[in-house]
Protein backbone atom coordinates (compact mmCIF):
# COMPACT_ATOMS: atom_id res chain seq x y z
CA UNK A 1 0.00 0.00 0.00
CA UNK A 2 1.43 3.34 -1.18
CA UNK A 3 2.81 5.41 1.98
CA UNK A 4 1.77 8.87 1.83
CA UNK A 5 4.63 10.05 4.77
CA UNK A 6 7.81 8.80 2.81
CA UNK A 7 6.03 9.80 -0.67
CA UNK A 8 6.05 13.26 0.94
CA UNK A 9 9.45 13.10 2.83
CA UNK A 10 11.33 11.81 -0.62
CA UNK A 11 10.06 14.74 -2.40
CA UNK A 12 11.29 17.26 0.73
CA UNK A 13 14.22 15.44 0.94
CA UNK A 14 15.18 15.92 -3.00
CA UNK A 15 14.49 19.47 -2.28
CA UNK A 16 16.13 19.92 0.38
CA UNK A 17 19.02 17.33 0.64
CA UNK A 18 18.02 16.39 4.35
CA UNK A 19 17.65 12.57 5.62
CA UNK A 20 14.25 10.93 4.10
CA UNK A 21 13.72 9.00 7.39
CA UNK A 22 14.69 12.10 9.80
CA UNK A 23 11.74 14.02 7.70
CA UNK A 24 9.22 11.98 7.73
CA UNK A 25 9.13 11.46 11.36
CA UNK A 26 8.57 15.43 11.51
CA UNK A 27 5.17 14.58 9.58
CA UNK A 28 2.13 15.40 11.57
CA UNK A 29 -1.33 15.12 11.15
CA UNK A 30 -3.51 18.51 11.37
CA UNK A 31 -6.37 18.79 13.48
CA UNK A 32 -8.29 20.50 11.37
CA UNK A 33 -9.78 18.84 7.97
CA UNK A 34 -9.13 22.22 5.91
CA UNK A 35 -5.30 21.69 6.47
CA UNK A 36 -5.10 18.69 4.89
CA UNK A 37 -4.51 14.90 5.54
CA UNK A 38 -0.34 15.54 5.89
CA UNK A 39 1.30 18.59 7.58
CA UNK A 40 5.03 19.24 7.27
CA UNK A 41 6.38 21.72 10.22
CA UNK A 42 9.27 24.11 8.41
CA UNK A 43 10.89 25.50 11.23
CA UNK A 44 11.87 21.92 12.17
CA UNK A 45 14.52 23.10 9.21
CA UNK A 46 15.20 26.87 10.11
CA UNK A 47 18.59 25.99 11.54
CA UNK A 48 19.72 23.86 9.10
CA UNK A 49 18.52 25.80 6.52
CA UNK A 50 19.05 29.04 8.09
CA UNK A 51 16.05 30.52 7.00
CA UNK A 52 12.75 31.63 8.08
CA UNK A 53 9.90 28.67 7.92
CA UNK A 54 7.48 30.01 5.44
CA UNK A 55 10.36 30.83 3.09
CA UNK A 56 11.41 28.04 3.53
CA UNK A 57 7.79 26.36 3.21
CA UNK A 58 7.11 28.65 -0.49
CA UNK A 59 10.65 27.27 -1.75
CA UNK A 60 10.15 23.60 -1.07
CA UNK A 61 6.55 23.96 -1.92
CA UNK A 62 7.85 25.35 -5.44
CA UNK A 63 10.44 22.90 -6.16
CA UNK A 64 8.19 20.01 -5.55
CA UNK A 65 4.50 20.85 -6.43
CA UNK A 66 4.35 19.94 -10.51
CA UNK A 67 6.64 16.44 -9.54
CA UNK A 68 4.48 15.35 -6.77
CA UNK A 69 0.98 16.60 -8.64
CA UNK A 70 1.95 14.59 -11.55
CA UNK A 71 2.35 11.08 -9.77
CA UNK A 72 -0.96 11.76 -8.79
CA UNK A 73 -0.96 10.86 -5.29
CA UNK A 74 -1.15 14.03 -4.02
CA UNK A 75 -3.62 16.69 -5.28
CA UNK A 76 -2.51 19.84 -3.80
CA UNK A 77 0.24 21.58 -1.38
CA UNK A 78 -0.44 24.65 0.28
CA UNK A 79 1.20 26.93 2.37
CA UNK A 80 0.01 28.49 5.71
CA UNK A 81 2.70 30.76 7.66
CA UNK A 82 5.63 27.91 8.13
CA UNK A 83 3.31 24.94 7.22
CA UNK A 84 3.35 22.66 4.08
CA UNK A 85 -0.01 20.92 3.87
CA UNK A 86 -0.32 18.01 1.98
CA UNK A 87 -4.02 16.80 0.28
CA UNK A 88 -3.74 13.54 -0.84
CA UNK A 89 -5.96 12.04 -3.81
CA UNK A 90 -9.18 10.66 -2.29
CA UNK A 91 -9.47 8.01 -5.36
CA UNK A 92 -5.95 6.63 -5.04
CA UNK A 93 -6.11 6.76 -1.19
CA UNK A 94 -10.32 4.75 -1.50
CA UNK A 95 -8.21 2.30 -4.01
CA UNK A 96 -5.67 1.91 -2.21
CA UNK A 97 -7.24 1.15 1.43
CA UNK A 98 -10.04 -1.11 -0.38
CA UNK A 99 -7.47 -3.39 -2.43
CA UNK A 100 -5.58 -3.91 1.12
CA UNK A 101 -8.81 -5.08 2.60
CA UNK A 102 -9.16 -7.69 -0.23
CA UNK A 103 -5.70 -8.85 0.00
CA UNK A 104 -4.83 -8.99 3.17
CA UNK A 105 -6.30 -11.85 5.75
CA UNK A 106 -4.83 -9.33 8.64
CA UNK A 107 -4.73 -5.82 8.14
CA UNK A 108 -2.22 -3.63 8.95
CA UNK A 109 0.25 -6.36 9.94
CA UNK A 110 4.05 -6.09 8.80
CA UNK A 111 7.77 -7.18 8.88
CA UNK A 112 8.87 -3.76 10.17
CA UNK A 113 10.04 -5.68 13.09
CA UNK A 114 11.89 -8.67 11.77
CA UNK A 115 15.32 -9.56 13.11
CA UNK A 116 14.64 -7.69 16.63
CA UNK A 117 14.14 -9.28 19.96
CA UNK A 118 11.55 -7.65 22.23
CA UNK A 119 10.49 -8.80 25.35
CA UNK A 120 7.65 -7.79 27.67
CA UNK A 121 7.48 -8.30 30.99
CA UNK A 122 4.38 -8.55 32.58
CA UNK A 123 1.64 -9.88 35.16
CA UNK A 124 3.77 -11.00 37.65
CA UNK A 125 1.87 -11.66 40.35
CA UNK A 126 3.41 -13.04 43.78
CA UNK A 127 2.26 -16.96 44.57
CA UNK A 128 -0.21 -17.59 47.23
CA UNK A 129 -1.79 -14.05 47.32
CA UNK A 130 -5.28 -13.79 45.48
CA UNK A 131 -4.85 -12.48 41.56
CA UNK A 132 -6.31 -8.63 42.57
CA UNK A 133 -7.79 -5.88 40.73
CA UNK A 134 -4.48 -4.17 40.99
CA UNK A 135 -2.78 -6.66 38.64
CA UNK A 136 -4.97 -5.75 35.96
CA UNK A 137 -3.13 -2.82 34.25
CA UNK A 138 0.49 -4.57 34.16
CA UNK A 139 -1.44 -7.70 32.68
CA UNK A 140 -3.73 -6.24 29.99
CA UNK A 141 -1.03 -3.40 29.08
CA UNK A 142 1.42 -6.10 28.67
CA UNK A 143 -0.42 -8.41 26.63
CA UNK A 144 -1.33 -5.82 24.81
CA UNK A 145 1.99 -4.80 23.89
CA UNK A 146 3.30 -8.42 23.16
CA UNK A 147 0.45 -8.83 20.72
CA UNK A 148 1.13 -5.69 18.69
CA UNK A 149 4.79 -5.82 18.31
CA UNK A 150 4.37 -9.77 17.66
CA UNK A 151 2.18 -8.15 14.71
CA UNK A 152 4.27 -6.12 13.71
CA UNK A 153 7.37 -8.73 12.69
CA UNK A 154 9.03 -8.46 16.37
CA UNK A 155 10.14 -11.63 17.47
CA UNK A 156 8.47 -11.50 20.64
CA UNK A 157 8.75 -12.71 24.16
CA UNK A 158 6.06 -12.72 27.10
CA UNK A 159 7.82 -13.20 30.35
CA UNK A 160 5.43 -13.67 33.62
CA UNK A 161 8.07 -12.84 35.90
CA UNK A 162 6.47 -14.26 38.79
CA UNK A 163 6.84 -13.21 42.54
CA UNK A 164 7.75 -16.34 43.83
CA UNK A 165 10.79 -15.70 46.22
CA UNK A 166 11.76 -13.74 49.04
CA UNK A 167 11.02 -13.04 52.59
CA UNK A 168 7.17 -13.27 52.00
CA UNK A 169 7.42 -17.11 51.34
CA UNK A 170 9.76 -16.94 54.66
CA UNK A 171 6.64 -15.35 56.09
CA UNK A 172 4.35 -18.43 54.48
CA UNK A 173 6.15 -21.33 55.44
CA UNK A 174 6.36 -20.07 59.22
CA UNK A 175 2.52 -19.24 59.38
CA UNK A 176 1.90 -22.77 57.42
CA UNK A 177 4.05 -24.77 60.34
CA UNK A 178 1.96 -22.70 63.00
CA UNK A 179 -1.58 -23.30 61.68
CA UNK A 180 -1.48 -25.66 58.44
CA UNK A 181 -3.77 -28.37 60.38
CA UNK A 182 -6.56 -25.70 60.12
CA UNK A 183 -6.59 -25.36 56.42
CA UNK A 184 -7.09 -27.36 53.48
CA UNK A 185 -5.00 -26.16 50.37
CA UNK A 186 -6.98 -28.63 48.29
CA UNK A 187 -9.91 -26.76 48.59
CA UNK A 188 -10.24 -22.90 47.79
CA UNK A 189 -6.12 -22.90 47.91
CA UNK A 190 -5.33 -19.18 47.12
CA UNK A 191 -7.91 -17.94 49.68
CA UNK A 192 -6.66 -20.04 52.53
CA UNK A 193 -3.25 -18.96 51.50
CA UNK A 194 -4.12 -15.55 51.64
CA UNK A 195 -5.45 -16.17 55.26
CA UNK A 196 -2.16 -17.27 55.89
CA UNK A 197 -0.28 -14.81 55.21
CA UNK A 198 -2.41 -11.80 56.52
CA UNK A 199 -2.18 -13.82 59.87
CA UNK A 200 1.38 -14.09 59.58
CA UNK A 201 2.35 -10.44 58.53
CA UNK A 202 0.11 -9.47 61.97
CA UNK A 203 1.66 -11.74 64.20
CA UNK A 204 4.92 -10.15 62.61
CA UNK A 205 4.15 -6.51 63.17
CA UNK A 206 3.89 -7.67 66.91
CA UNK A 207 6.68 -10.05 67.54
CA UNK A 208 10.42 -9.74 66.18
CA UNK A 209 11.07 -13.02 67.06
CA UNK A 210 8.57 -14.32 64.28
CA UNK A 211 9.83 -11.92 62.10
CA UNK A 212 13.34 -13.21 62.59
CA UNK A 213 11.99 -17.07 62.35
CA UNK A 214 10.66 -15.69 58.92
CA UNK A 215 13.66 -14.42 57.73
CA UNK A 216 15.80 -18.05 58.61
CA UNK A 217 13.16 -19.99 56.97
CA UNK A 218 13.66 -17.64 53.91
CA UNK A 219 17.67 -18.39 54.62
CA UNK A 220 17.13 -22.38 54.64
CA UNK A 221 14.77 -21.83 51.55
CA UNK A 222 17.54 -20.25 49.57
CA UNK A 223 20.06 -23.38 50.87
CA UNK A 224 17.50 -25.74 49.50
CA UNK A 225 16.15 -26.98 52.78
CA UNK A 226 14.01 -30.13 52.08
CA UNK A 227 10.77 -28.77 54.10
CA UNK A 228 10.72 -25.41 52.95
CA UNK A 229 11.43 -26.29 49.50
CA UNK A 230 8.67 -28.98 49.16
CA UNK A 231 5.93 -26.71 51.19
CA UNK A 232 7.40 -23.72 48.59
CA UNK A 233 6.57 -25.90 45.45
CA UNK A 234 3.13 -27.12 46.32
CA UNK A 235 2.04 -23.11 47.36
CA UNK A 236 3.35 -22.28 43.72
CA UNK A 237 1.74 -25.30 41.96
CA UNK A 238 -1.53 -24.21 43.58
CA UNK A 239 -1.51 -20.61 42.97
CA UNK A 240 -0.26 -21.36 38.64
CA UNK A 241 -3.69 -23.52 38.73
CA UNK A 242 -5.65 -20.61 39.92
CA UNK A 243 -3.82 -17.97 37.60
CA UNK A 244 -4.03 -19.62 34.31
CA UNK A 245 -7.73 -20.01 34.98
CA UNK A 246 -7.79 -15.80 35.26
CA UNK A 247 -5.17 -16.03 32.03
CA UNK A 248 -7.52 -18.35 29.79
CA UNK A 249 -11.03 -15.97 30.51
CA UNK A 250 -9.02 -12.62 29.86
CA UNK A 251 -6.82 -14.44 26.48
CA UNK A 252 -3.56 -13.64 28.39
CA UNK A 253 -0.63 -15.70 27.12
CA UNK A 254 3.26 -15.79 28.10
CA UNK A 255 6.21 -17.87 26.96
CA UNK A 256 7.98 -17.59 29.87
CA UNK A 257 7.04 -17.96 33.82
CA UNK A 258 10.69 -17.84 34.71
CA UNK A 259 10.15 -16.14 37.95
CA UNK A 260 12.12 -14.74 40.97
CA UNK A 261 13.40 -18.03 42.15
CA UNK A 262 14.75 -19.01 38.44
CA UNK A 263 17.55 -16.45 39.21
CA UNK A 264 18.09 -17.29 42.14
CA UNK A 265 21.32 -19.54 41.92
CA UNK A 266 22.58 -16.98 39.16
CA UNK A 267 22.64 -13.74 41.73
CA UNK A 268 26.32 -15.00 42.52
CA UNK A 269 27.44 -14.01 39.26
CA UNK A 270 26.01 -10.43 40.07
CA UNK A 271 28.01 -10.03 43.22
CA UNK A 272 30.90 -11.40 41.46
CA UNK A 273 31.25 -9.32 38.31
CA UNK A 274 30.39 -5.91 40.61
CA UNK A 275 32.93 -6.79 43.39
CA UNK A 276 35.90 -7.81 39.96
CA UNK A 277 34.77 -4.28 39.22
CA UNK A 278 35.04 -2.35 42.29
CA UNK A 279 31.27 -1.34 42.84
CA UNK A 280 30.60 -3.24 45.92
CA UNK A 281 30.99 -1.51 49.35
CA UNK A 282 29.43 -2.42 52.66
CA UNK A 283 26.70 -0.91 54.69
CA UNK A 284 25.74 -2.76 58.24
CA UNK A 285 27.34 -5.90 57.07
CA UNK A 286 24.76 -5.50 53.76
CA UNK A 287 26.48 -6.07 50.51
CA UNK A 288 25.56 -2.35 48.27
CA UNK A 289 26.04 0.05 45.42
CA UNK A 290 26.64 3.52 46.06
CA UNK A 291 24.52 5.54 43.32
CA UNK A 292 24.50 9.22 44.49
CA UNK A 293 27.20 9.90 41.73
CA UNK A 294 24.34 9.12 39.29
CA UNK A 295 22.05 11.56 41.25
CA UNK A 296 20.03 8.26 43.52
CA UNK A 297 20.49 9.17 46.60
CA UNK A 298 19.21 5.52 47.75
CA UNK A 299 22.13 3.05 47.35
CA UNK A 300 21.30 -0.55 45.64
CA UNK A 301 21.07 -3.23 48.25
CA UNK A 302 22.50 -6.52 46.33
CA UNK A 303 22.60 -8.60 49.32
CA UNK A 304 21.31 -8.51 53.03
CA UNK A 305 23.33 -9.27 56.43
CA UNK A 306 22.63 -12.56 56.54
CA UNK A 307 23.42 -13.55 53.43
CA UNK A 308 19.80 -13.86 51.32
CA UNK A 309 19.82 -12.46 48.18
CA UNK A 310 17.54 -9.70 47.61
CA UNK A 311 14.63 -8.85 44.59
CA UNK A 312 16.90 -6.30 42.70
CA UNK A 313 20.01 -8.62 43.00
CA UNK A 314 17.29 -11.35 40.80
CA UNK A 315 16.70 -8.46 38.56
CA UNK A 316 20.04 -7.92 38.10
CA UNK A 317 20.64 -11.64 37.65
CA UNK A 318 17.53 -11.68 35.20
CA UNK A 319 19.07 -8.90 32.61
CA UNK A 320 22.32 -10.66 32.40
CA UNK A 321 20.35 -13.83 31.62
CA UNK A 322 18.12 -12.31 28.80
CA UNK A 323 21.02 -10.77 27.23
CA UNK A 324 22.41 -13.92 27.04
CA UNK A 325 19.51 -16.35 26.13
CA UNK A 326 17.43 -13.17 24.21
CA UNK A 327 19.98 -11.05 22.52
CA UNK A 328 17.14 -8.37 22.95
CA UNK A 329 16.91 -4.92 21.76
CA UNK A 330 14.33 -4.43 23.93
CA UNK A 331 13.61 -5.51 27.50
CA UNK A 332 10.26 -3.96 28.90
CA UNK A 333 8.77 -3.78 32.21
CA UNK A 334 5.38 -3.29 32.57
CA UNK A 335 5.18 -2.48 36.24
CA UNK A 336 3.66 0.27 38.49
CA UNK A 337 5.09 4.11 38.84
CA UNK A 338 5.50 2.95 42.68
CA UNK A 339 8.76 0.97 41.48
CA UNK A 340 10.48 4.14 40.23
CA UNK A 341 13.28 3.99 42.25
CA UNK A 342 13.79 0.23 41.93
CA UNK A 343 14.43 0.60 38.35
CA UNK A 344 16.22 3.75 38.19
CA UNK A 345 18.67 1.67 40.62
CA UNK A 346 18.91 -1.60 38.50
CA UNK A 347 19.44 -0.21 34.96
CA UNK A 348 22.25 1.96 36.75
CA UNK A 349 24.11 -0.88 37.99
CA UNK A 350 23.45 -2.87 34.79
CA UNK A 351 25.46 -0.91 33.12
CA UNK A 352 28.64 -2.77 35.02
CA UNK A 353 27.01 -6.11 33.93
CA UNK A 354 25.89 -6.06 30.80
CA UNK A 355 26.71 -4.14 26.78
CA UNK A 356 25.38 -1.47 25.81
CA UNK A 357 23.47 -2.43 23.50
CA UNK A 358 21.13 -4.23 26.39
CA UNK A 359 21.81 -1.27 28.82
CA UNK A 360 19.49 0.85 25.89
CA UNK A 361 17.19 -1.77 25.53
CA UNK A 362 15.66 -1.57 29.29
CA UNK A 363 12.89 0.66 30.23
CA UNK A 364 10.44 0.20 32.70
CA UNK A 365 6.83 0.85 31.08
CA UNK A 366 5.59 2.76 34.21
CA UNK A 367 1.83 2.97 34.95
CA UNK A 368 -1.00 4.29 37.49
CA UNK A 369 -2.28 2.17 40.21
CA UNK A 370 -6.29 1.17 40.13
CA UNK A 371 -9.12 1.29 42.27
CA UNK A 372 -12.71 0.81 42.96
CA UNK A 373 -14.66 4.04 43.85
CA UNK A 374 -14.25 2.77 47.58
CA UNK A 375 -10.62 3.19 47.76
CA UNK A 376 -7.03 1.57 47.28
CA UNK A 377 -6.34 -1.83 48.36
CA UNK A 378 -3.60 -4.03 50.34
CA UNK A 379 -2.74 -7.45 50.57
CA UNK A 380 -1.43 -7.05 53.97
CA UNK A 381 -4.64 -5.83 55.08
CA UNK A 382 -6.45 -8.45 53.05
CA UNK A 383 -9.14 -5.89 51.76
CA UNK A 384 -8.50 -7.20 48.04
CA UNK A 385 -10.85 -7.14 45.10
CA UNK A 386 -10.03 -10.43 43.40
CA UNK A 387 -10.02 -10.56 39.57
CA UNK A 388 -11.98 -13.59 39.64
CA UNK A 389 -14.88 -11.74 41.86
CA UNK A 390 -14.47 -8.78 39.21
CA UNK A 391 -14.60 -11.19 36.57
CA UNK A 392 -17.63 -12.80 37.57
CA UNK A 393 -19.62 -9.48 38.49
CA UNK A 394 -19.04 -7.79 35.20
CA UNK A 395 -20.60 -10.36 33.53
CA UNK A 396 -23.50 -11.14 35.54
CA UNK A 397 -24.39 -6.99 35.06
CA UNK A 398 -23.40 -7.90 31.21
CA UNK A 399 -26.17 -10.47 30.74
CA UNK A 400 -29.29 -7.95 32.67
CA UNK A 401 -27.79 -5.29 29.92
CA UNK A 402 -28.40 -8.24 27.52
CA UNK A 403 -31.54 -9.57 28.82
CA UNK A 404 -32.78 -5.74 28.87
CA UNK A 405 -31.80 -4.90 25.75
CA UNK A 406 -32.42 -8.28 23.41
CA UNK A 407 -34.26 -10.87 25.74
CA UNK A 408 -34.49 -13.06 22.25
CA UNK A 409 -30.96 -13.57 21.73
CA UNK A 410 -29.54 -17.08 21.70
CA UNK A 411 -26.38 -17.97 23.44
CA UNK A 412 -26.61 -15.08 26.14
CA UNK A 413 -23.97 -16.46 28.51
CA UNK A 414 -21.24 -16.27 26.34
CA UNK A 415 -22.30 -12.91 24.68
CA UNK A 416 -22.46 -12.11 28.05
CA UNK A 417 -18.76 -13.00 29.13
CA UNK A 418 -17.38 -11.57 25.50
CA UNK A 419 -18.91 -8.56 26.50
CA UNK A 420 -18.03 -8.12 30.37
CA UNK A 421 -14.74 -9.49 29.93
CA UNK A 422 -14.30 -6.75 26.71
CA UNK A 423 -15.36 -3.96 29.20
CA UNK A 424 -12.92 -4.67 31.91
CA UNK A 425 -9.94 -5.10 29.31
CA UNK A 426 -11.22 -1.48 27.38
CA UNK A 427 -11.70 0.26 30.29
CA UNK A 428 -8.26 -0.89 31.69
CA UNK A 429 -6.42 0.08 28.36
CA UNK A 430 -8.58 3.03 27.25
CA UNK A 431 -6.73 5.31 29.83
CA UNK A 432 -3.01 6.70 28.88
CA UNK A 433 -0.89 4.33 31.20
CA UNK A 434 0.66 7.20 33.44
CA UNK A 435 -2.62 7.81 35.01
CA UNK A 436 -4.57 6.42 37.93
CA UNK A 437 -7.65 4.53 37.21
CA UNK A 438 -11.30 4.27 39.07
CA UNK A 439 -12.87 1.33 37.51
CA UNK A 440 -16.59 1.97 37.74
CA UNK A 441 -19.39 -0.72 36.30
CA UNK A 442 -21.65 2.12 35.02
CA UNK A 443 -19.17 3.55 33.05
CA UNK A 444 -17.16 0.59 31.91
CA UNK A 445 -20.57 -1.36 30.42
CA UNK A 446 -22.49 1.66 29.09
CA UNK A 447 -23.35 0.83 25.27
CA UNK A 448 -23.47 4.37 24.01
CA UNK A 449 -19.88 5.72 25.75
CA UNK A 450 -16.28 5.07 24.90
CA UNK A 451 -16.44 1.55 25.85
CA UNK A 452 -15.35 -1.95 25.17
CA UNK A 453 -19.54 -2.68 24.53
CA UNK A 454 -20.13 0.43 22.09
CA UNK A 455 -17.19 -1.22 19.99
CA UNK A 456 -18.47 -4.79 20.05
CA UNK A 457 -21.81 -3.28 19.58
CA UNK A 458 -20.81 -1.12 16.32
CA UNK A 459 -19.32 -4.30 15.06
CA UNK A 460 -21.72 -6.00 15.09
CA UNK A 461 -23.90 -3.56 13.35
CA UNK A 462 -21.43 -3.97 10.60
CA UNK A 463 -22.20 -8.31 10.84
CA UNK A 464 -25.95 -7.17 10.90
CA UNK A 465 -25.78 -4.70 7.05
CA UNK A 466 -24.10 -8.13 5.83
CA UNK A 467 -26.73 -10.64 6.86
CA UNK A 468 -29.18 -8.28 5.82
CA UNK A 469 -27.82 -7.89 2.27
CA UNK A 470 -26.25 -11.27 2.34
CA UNK A 471 -22.73 -11.82 0.95
CA UNK A 472 -20.23 -9.39 0.89
CA UNK A 473 -19.90 -7.94 -2.64
CA UNK A 474 -16.96 -8.37 -4.77
CA UNK A 475 -13.79 -5.80 -4.62
CA UNK A 476 -13.86 -5.57 -8.41
CA UNK A 477 -17.58 -4.23 -8.89
CA UNK A 478 -16.67 -1.68 -6.25
CA UNK A 479 -16.73 1.84 -8.21
CA UNK A 480 -14.37 4.27 -5.99
CA UNK A 481 -16.42 6.98 -7.08
CA UNK A 482 -19.53 6.21 -4.76
CA UNK A 483 -16.93 6.69 -1.18
CA UNK A 484 -15.43 9.61 -1.78
CA UNK A 485 -18.26 11.73 0.42
CA UNK A 486 -16.79 12.88 3.33
CA UNK A 487 -18.31 10.35 5.77
CA UNK A 488 -17.39 7.71 3.72
CA UNK A 489 -13.87 9.09 3.32
CA UNK A 490 -13.55 9.98 7.40
CA UNK A 491 -13.95 6.35 7.85
CA UNK A 492 -11.12 5.42 5.02
CA UNK A 493 -9.17 7.60 6.38
CA UNK A 494 -8.92 5.60 9.61
CA UNK A 495 -8.46 2.43 8.40
CA UNK A 496 -5.64 3.27 6.13
CA UNK A 497 -3.80 4.78 9.76
CA UNK A 498 -4.08 1.66 11.65
CA UNK A 499 -0.98 -0.04 10.84
CA UNK A 500 0.68 3.74 11.47
CA UNK A 501 -1.67 3.65 15.51
CA UNK A 502 -0.01 0.48 16.01
CA UNK A 503 3.66 1.68 15.13
CA UNK A 504 2.70 4.52 17.71
CA UNK A 505 1.52 1.97 20.53
CA UNK A 506 5.46 0.47 20.15
CA UNK A 507 6.81 3.71 19.55
CA UNK A 508 5.01 4.56 23.34
CA UNK A 509 4.37 1.47 24.49
CA UNK A 510 1.18 2.94 25.12
CA UNK A 511 -1.64 0.97 23.82
CA UNK A 512 -4.58 3.40 25.39
CA UNK A 513 -3.66 4.43 21.49
CA UNK A 514 -5.15 1.56 19.65
CA UNK A 515 -7.97 2.19 22.27
CA UNK A 516 -8.43 5.75 21.35
CA UNK A 517 -8.27 4.88 17.48
CA UNK A 518 -10.66 1.60 17.94
CA UNK A 519 -13.54 4.49 19.24
CA UNK A 520 -12.61 6.98 16.76
CA UNK A 521 -13.26 4.13 13.87
CA UNK A 522 -16.60 3.00 15.95
CA UNK A 523 -17.70 6.98 15.79
CA UNK A 524 -16.89 7.37 12.32
CA UNK A 525 -18.85 4.42 10.96
CA UNK A 526 -21.78 4.83 13.08
CA UNK A 527 -21.51 8.89 11.48
CA UNK A 528 -21.55 6.95 7.89
CA UNK A 529 -24.40 4.71 8.88
CA UNK A 530 -26.50 7.46 9.89
CA UNK A 531 -25.75 9.38 6.66
CA UNK A 532 -25.59 7.38 4.63
CA UNK A 533 -28.49 4.62 3.57
CA UNK A 534 -27.05 1.50 3.19
CA UNK A 535 -29.24 -1.13 1.56
CA UNK A 536 -30.33 0.67 -1.35
CA UNK A 537 -31.85 0.56 -5.18
CA UNK A 538 -28.78 1.63 -6.41
CA UNK A 539 -26.71 -1.62 -7.10
CA UNK A 540 -23.55 0.11 -7.33
CA UNK A 541 -23.78 2.15 -4.34
CA UNK A 542 -24.92 -0.24 -1.84
CA UNK A 543 -21.85 -2.50 -3.26
CA UNK A 544 -19.52 -0.06 -2.17
CA UNK A 545 -21.36 0.92 1.28
CA UNK A 546 -21.67 -2.54 2.16
CA UNK A 547 -17.96 -3.42 1.34
CA UNK A 548 -16.75 -0.04 3.31
CA UNK A 549 -18.95 -1.99 6.43
CA UNK A 550 -17.39 -5.15 5.97
CA UNK A 551 -13.97 -3.30 6.00
CA UNK A 552 -14.93 -1.45 9.22
CA UNK A 553 -15.82 -4.98 10.86
CA UNK A 554 -12.69 -6.52 9.34
CA UNK A 555 -10.55 -3.79 11.63
CA UNK A 556 -12.74 -3.25 14.61
CA UNK A 557 -12.39 -7.38 14.79
CA UNK A 558 -8.77 -7.46 14.32
CA UNK A 559 -7.44 -4.34 16.40
CA UNK A 560 -9.82 -5.51 19.35
CA UNK A 561 -8.27 -8.82 19.16
CA UNK A 562 -4.91 -6.94 19.96
CA UNK A 563 -6.22 -5.61 23.13
CA UNK A 564 -7.51 -9.10 23.49
CA UNK A 565 -11.20 -8.45 23.19
CA UNK A 566 -13.30 -10.86 21.46
CA UNK A 567 -16.38 -9.58 19.73
CA UNK A 568 -19.88 -11.40 19.23
CA UNK A 569 -21.63 -11.75 16.13
CA UNK A 570 -24.62 -10.67 17.67
CA UNK A 571 -25.90 -8.63 21.04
Amino acid sequence: MINFKKVIASKISEATQIDEKELETYIETPKDKANGEYSFPCFRLAKELKKAPPAIANEIKEKIEQDIQQNQKIERIDVAGGYLNFFINKEVLVKEVLQEIENSKEYGKSEIGKGKNVLVEYSSPNIAKPFHIGHLRTTLIGNALYKVYKYLGYNTTGINHLGDYGTQFGKMIEGYKMWGNEYDLNDDPINKMMDIYVRINNLCKEDEAVLDRCRENFRMLEAGEKYCTDLWNQFKDLSMKEFSKIYDILNVKFDSYNGEAFYSDKTDEVIETLEEKGKITESEGAKIVDLEYAGINTPCIIQKSNGSSIYATRDLAAIMYRAKTYDFDKCLYVVAYEQNLHFKQIFEVAKYLVKEKYQKGLEHVVFGMVSLPSGKMSTRLGNVVKIEDLIKETIEKSKEIINEKNSELDNKEEVAKKVGIGAIIFNTLSTANIKDQIFDWNTALNFQGETGPYIQYTYVRTRSVIEKVGTVPEFKNIKIESLLDESSLEVLKLIYNFEDILVQVTEKNEPSILARYLIDLAKAYSSFYNENKIIVEDKEIQDARVYLTYAVGKLLKQGASLLGIEMPEKM
